[in-house]
């Protein structure tokens, strides 16, 4: 399964796609398919100041209710407001399917981030696979 090298990741299966001092965050495919069927997602309101590695949001499925880690600091700039009644966009295409869009804080912050091929490796280590 190929994740997009255009970003960074998270352990906890966020990624973050930057451009200059903004940033677009969004969940893995492994997470939307570790989750299974989302039914809802609790995302903050524009101008809420996020913190790295602290909970910006949630992810409800079928089987659990899952926090969203920001994978970077930052003022939320833009919420995408069709996951309010399309949550299941992310299980069809979780790599395109972003939830926030952010004004980075530091962007220093992102050098602690996993690339696509160590997400990857992680991945697979984590699963078992």
């Amino acid at each position: 399964m190929p994740y997009p090298t255009d970003r960074k990741y998270t352990k906890e299966h966020e990624w973050i796609r930057v451009d200059g001092s903004n940033a677009t965050i969004g969940i893995t495919d492994y997470a939307q398919d570790s989750l299974g069927d989302i039914v809802f997602v609790d995302l903050p309101k524009l101008g809420t100041e996020i913190t790295a590695g602290k909970s910006f949001g949630t992810v409800e499925s079928v089987k659990a209710v899952s926090d969203l880690y920001a994978p970077a600091s930052g003022t939320v700039t833009d919420v995408n407001g069709e996951l309010a009644t399309a949550p299941e966009k992310i299980n069809k295409d979780a790599n395109n399917t972003w939830m926030i869009k952010v004004t980075l804080k530091s962007p220093t912050e992102l050098s602690g981030l996993l690339s696509a091929a160590d997400y990857e490796t992680f991945v697979s280590e984590e699963s078992g696979h």
